[in-house]
C-alpha cells in the first residue's frame, strides 16, 4: 500500500481570525473551534458576519462536505460540514481539508482522520502548556494509508452500513423511552395538571424509611471489591445503570449496614443534578449495594404506591419542577430530608400503577435486546477502524 502526506494530496486551509466587534446575528456563520469536536459541526452558539464580506474573504469560504479539524484545545477533533450550515467562513484554530487529487475519496479521508489513532497522535504532536495546538504545517506532512479506489470505497461502504445500524438502534431507543412517556400520560394524564384528577399526596405519607449514602468511602474503594458502590452518574431517567459501577469492599459497620440497598428502594439525587431517580432490582440489591452521600434511599409503602410508578413520576415535568423549587443553595444544589419528604405525587389506585409498571418491564426486555444488538454493532464498527486504519 501507498503512503503519502496529507499536503500532497490535500489542500490544508488555515482559518481567519475574524474580528468579535464585527459579529452579527445573521449573514455568514463562522464555523469556529467549539463547532468542530464530535465528528458533526455542532450548531452550538452560532456566530455570523455580515453578508457583504463574502468577496472580501472569499479565501475562507466553507463548502458543503469540507472536513474541519481543531487545531487548539481537544486537538485532532474531525467534522465534516453538513451543507444546512452554509454560507460559512471558516475561523482561526479550525483547518479545513480539501482533497485535491482524484487518489482519494473525501469519505475514505473523512473515517481515516476520525480514529484514535489519529488523535492520540495529534495530541503527542501538539504544542502548549496551558492549551495544546498542531498546526497546518503538521497536518500537511501527515503520512496517510492511500489504498485503491476500489479499496477505499468497499470500506466505505461497509463503514456507512454499520453507521446507519447504529444510528438505528440508537434511534429504537430513543423511540421506545417516548414509547413509556406516552403510556404515563395515557394511563396517569398530564401530570403537571393532574388532568384525571387523582388524589395528590406528600411523599412523606408513604415513606417507611429515609436514608442518605455514606461519606468518606473512597478507602474503600477497589477494583477486588465484591460490592457495589452507587454514585450520581449511575442512577438516571428511572434507571440504575451498572456498566460504570464502582466495586467495594464495605466495612463491617452499622453505618454500612444503614447505606446498603434492598429491592424496591427509590434512589434521588439530592446534590448537583436534583432529582435523577431509579429503583434498584433484585440483582443490584442481591449484588451487596451501597450509595453515596449524593443520594436518598427511601422504601415506600407498596400497598398504596410502586416506586417504579414513584420514580416515573418525579422524572416528569411535575417532579423536576418541585426539585428546582426546593433547591436550598441556590448555586450549589442541595436537598434535605424535609425537602424530599414535602415532594407532592398524584395517588393512581395501586393496580394501575402495577399495570404502568407491567408495561415499563416489557419496554425494558425489548431495550436490553436492542442495547445487546446496538452494542456488537458498535464493536464490530470500532474493530474494522481499528483494523483498516489503527
Amino acid at each position: 500500500m501507498e503512503y503519502i502526506k496529507l499536503g500532497a494530496i490535500c489542500d490544508v486551509i488555515n482559518g481567519y481570525a475574524f474580528k468579535s466587534k464585527k459579529y452579527s446575528t445573521s449573514g455568514v456563520r463562522i464555523i469556529r473551534i467549539t463547532n468542530v469536536q464530535k465528528g458533526y459541526v455542532e450548531d452550538a452558539s452560532p456566530v455570523y458576519y455580515p453578508l457583504n464580506t463574502i468577496n472580501e474573504l472569499k479565501k475562507y469560504i466553507l463548502y458543503s462536505g469540507d472536513l474541519l479539524i481543531s487545531l487548539t484545545g481537544n486537538v485532532g477533533r474531525v467534522a465534516i460540514l453538513d451543507k444546512k450550515y452554509l454560507p460559512a467562513f471558516l475561523n482561526q484554530r479550525v483547518a479545513c481539508i480539501r482533497p485535491k487529487s482524484d487518489k482519494i475519496l473525501k469519505e475514505y479521508l473523512f473515517y481515516m482522520l476520525n480514529t484514535n489513532l489519529f488523535e492520540v497522535k495529534s495530541i503527542n504532536s501538539s504544542k502548549g502548556i496551558a492549551q495544546k495546538n498542531i498546526s497546518t504545517e503538521w497536518l500537511k506532512n501527515y503520512v496517510v494509508p492511500l489504498p485503491s479506489i476500489e479499496i477505499q470505497q468497499h470500506l466505505i461502504s461497509i463503514l456507512k452500513k454499520l453507521e446507519k445500524a447504529v444510528r438505528n438502534k440508537k434511534h429504537e431507543l430513543r423511540a421506545l423511552d417516548k414509547l413509556v412517556k406516552a403510556r404515563f400520560v395515557e394511563m396517569f394524564g398530564d401530570p403537571v395538571l393532574n388532568s384525571k384528577k387523582y388524589p395528590e399526596k406528600a411523599l412523606e405519607n408513604y415513606i417507611n424509611f429515609i436514608t442518605s449514602g455514606s461519606r468518606g468511602w473512597a478507602k474503600y474503594l477497589t477494583p477486588k471489591g465484591k460490592a457495589w458502590f452507587l454514585t450520581i452518574k449511575n442512577v438516571k431517567n428511572s434507571h440504575i445503570v451498572i456498566n460504570n459501577i464502582q466495586s467495594v469492599e464495605p466495612p463491617d459497620s452499622k453505618e454500612a449496614q444503614r447505606t446498603k440497598v434492598k429491592e424496591g428502594d427509590l434512589l434521588i439525587s439530592i446534590t448537583a443534578d436534583l432529582g435523577r431517580t431509579g429503583v434498584v432490582s433484585s440483582d443490584i440489591a442481591s449484588h451487596g449495594t451501597y450509595i453515596n452521600q449524593h443520594l436518598t434511599c427511601i422504601r415506600l409503602n407498596t400497598e398504596f404506591i410502586n416506586p417504579v410508578y414513584a420514580s416515573y413520576f418525579l422524572e416528569t415535568v411535575a417532579g423536576k419542577r418541585q426539585f428546582n423549587s426546593k433547591n436550598q443553595n441556590g448555586v450549589k444544589a442541595g436537598l434535605n430530608f424535609d425537602a424530599i419528604k414535602s415532594l407532592k405525587i398524584i395517588i393512581p389506585p395501586i393496580k394501575r400503577q402495577n399495570s404502568f409498571v407491567s408495561f415499563v418491564e416489557q419496554v425494558d426486555k425489548s431495550k436490553v435486546a436492542v442495547q445487546k444488538s446496538l452494542d456488537e454493532t458498535q464493536k464490530l464498527y470500532d474493530s474494522l477502524m481499528q483494523e483498516y486504519f489503527g
